[in-house]
């Protein structure tokens, strides 16, 4: 569990086996982890929640994909400064280029390496601590 003062993520995964996976890994390194399962959820929490410390998002999501998700959560007022890391499968390169030109900050491809996750979340929260 994480502690009360912890930075919080929103991660927007649909693949259960990853959220646990990545939920896990994250909340052993202190951040609390708020899951949103898939694009109907994710909006839920942007247009009603406060903007979280960063948001871990996959493309192919049920409902919204996760490159429309980023145009909405740049579109909403207090988030358009939120870092958004993009963790997906599709690794072509007008994915990555489509995910960045939207408003993306960063891209991993699945599968991932869970020191290369934490490093480059921490390097976006580490101005917001």
């Amino acid at each position: 569990m994480s502690e009360p003062n912890a930075l919080r993520i929103l991660m927007v995964e649909d693949e259960e086996d990853i959220a646990f996976i990545v939920r896990f890994l994250l909340e052993r390194h202190g951040f609390a982890v708020d899951h949103a399962g898939d694009g109907r959820q994710a909006i839920e929490r942007i247009e009603s929640q406060q903007p979280p410390a960063l948001v871990l998002m996959d493309i192919m999501l049920p409902y919204h994909d996760g490159l429309e998700l980023v145009e909405r959560l740049r579109a909403q007022s207090g988030w358009e400064q939120v870092p958004v890391l993009m963790l997906t499968a599709k690794a072509r390169e007008a994915d990555i280029v489509r995910a960045l030109e939207l408003g993306a900050d960063d891209y991993i491809t699945k599968p991932f390496q869970p020191e290369e996750l934490l490093a480059r979340i921490r390097r976006f929260t580490r101005r917001t601590r």
